[in-house]
């Protein structure tokens, strides 16, 4: 394992945009070396409104991070999530010269590379194509077709895109930032690395990460993403809920919402009551615990109900042994966990980012951080895929290298004893 190689994580999300530097140490584990923090006062919705407010945020993160890890950074993984992001699965194929060879890294590579091709709606990139099973002269439930025999290769594949403008726009605000962006990763996608394991996926599971803009909706089966969506709601609109609600300021609201609320109103005590400072020399502001949790179910219902339709529109609503995960800064919000359990009949965990992490700081583990640490694993799982690949075309190209070598080897011992008969039959006199 390579300890020297850094990765850099940048969550730009609604409520905050957060740097993440790390490194993977002897043992595979990641090592957060440096973290980075500013309000994003320039998205909403996962959507960049203000490039200039964006631009500031990422800079003022980038330098914490930088100060922290004692790394100067210069290329960031990242995070791209909003309402604009849509999901399809397309079905393709590719024929090959002959079924004597065997199916390469590059005749895989060929079949992706052909899907970003596929025609999308105007104004739209792809910005991921996810294989799933793969088709082997029509022999279905193949994941990994790499050295199998075959004509014919097909595949189904899960493929992601996002509005071109949205694009432009983070990749603008990164760029004056000073940065160069390695890749664009589905934020759904990077938190899903972070707490998600593999023995989930491969039972089926739904990652719900509840950010502060949006809900990001990632369902697995079989070990392969199968449906993901993006829903417009999250944790700031129940800031906004509670502020009309108790007619207080905003950030009133959100102290509320993070000291005080909880998600089922008929857990709250009807007798405790908050009391917040009043404008201007007015008396304070008396606030009950019950009435805030019932501001706060509305909407958290709301949000659990769009959430459930995502789950029955994919198809996998009684394929999920592993239950859903909640995670994001909204996972953290009192009885949400039975919230949703209650409303979807699944079972619910909340997930921290910790699974994948060596020795880091603890606040680090938050669920607030899933993202910003999926992200980091995102970039590293890429190097190992960049370096697979390499390998295994290097070793099909040797392997290739040694037939002909063989080959070319025996003709030549063949060639060399035919002329030695020859020689013999003429010297005997025989001919």
């Amino acid at each position: 394992m390579d300890t020297e190689k850094i990765v850099v994580g940048l969550d730009i999300g609604t409520t905050k945009i957060c740097a993440m530097v790390g490194r993977k140490n002897e043992y595979g584990k990641l090592e957060i070396l440096g973290t980075g923090k500013a309000v994003s006062d320039g998205v909403i919705r996962g959507i960049v409104i203000n490039i200039d407010k964006t631009t500031k945020a990422i800079q003022q993160a980038i330098a914490e991070a930088e100060e922290q890890s004692g790394i100067n950074i210069k290329v960031v993984n990242v995070g791209i999530a909003g309402q604009h992001i849509n999901s399809m699965v397309t079905h393709n194929g590719i024929t090959r010269k002959t079924s004597d060879d065997e199916i390469t890294v590059e005749d895989v590579l060929r079949l992706t590379e052909e899907q970003y091709r596929t025609v999308i709606a105007p104004g739209s990139e792809i910005i991921h194509v996810m294989p799933q099973d793969y088709i082997v002269d029509y022999e279905d439930g193949i994941k990994e077709p790499v050295g199998m025999s075959g004509v014919r290769l097909e595949a189904d594949f899960h493929i992601i895109t996002a509005q071109t403008n949205a694009i432009n726009n983070i990749n603008k605000c990164v760029k004056r930032a000073g940065l160069e962006t390695e890749d664009l990763i589905l934020e759904p996608i990077a938190s899903s690395m972070s707490v998600l394991s593999d023995e989930e996926k491969e039972a089926g599971v739904c990652l719900v990460d509840i950010g502060g803009g949006t809900t990001d909706v990632a369902i697995f089966h079989d070990g392969i993403i199968r449906h993901t969506a993006v829903i417009p709601f999250g944790g700031n609109i129940l800031t906004s809920d509670i502020k009309q609600g108790c007619q207080v300021l905003n950030n009133q609201a959100e102290s509320l919402k993070t000291k005080f609320g909880m998600a089922i109103a008929e857990q709250a005590n009807p007798n405790e009551i908050i009391s917040i400072p009043g404008l201007r020399n007015r008396p304070p502001k008396e606030i009950s615990v019950k009435n805030l949790a019932h501001i706060i179910e509305a909407r958290m219902e709301e949000i659990i109900e769009h959430v459930h339709a995502e789950i029955i529109n994919s198809g996998y609503e009684g394929n999920l042994a592993g239950g859903i995960v909640l995670t994001g800064g909204g996972s953290q919000l009192q009885s949400v966990k039975q919230l949703v359990e209650y409303m979807t009949g699944v079972d619910v965990r909340i997930g921290h980012p910790n699974e994948h992490l060596g020795k880091s700081a603890s606040d680090i583990k938050s669920p607030m951080y899933a993202t910003s640490i999926g992200l980091v694993l995102s970039g590293f799982m890429n190097i190992d895929d960049r370096q697979n690949n390499y390998d295994q075309t290097v070793t099909v190209s040797n392997e290739k290298e040694s037939r002909a070598d063989d080959a070319k080897s025996f003709m030549q011992k063949i060639i060399a004893k035919t002329k030695g008969l020859l020689i013999d039959d003429i010297d005997d006199g025989e001919y």
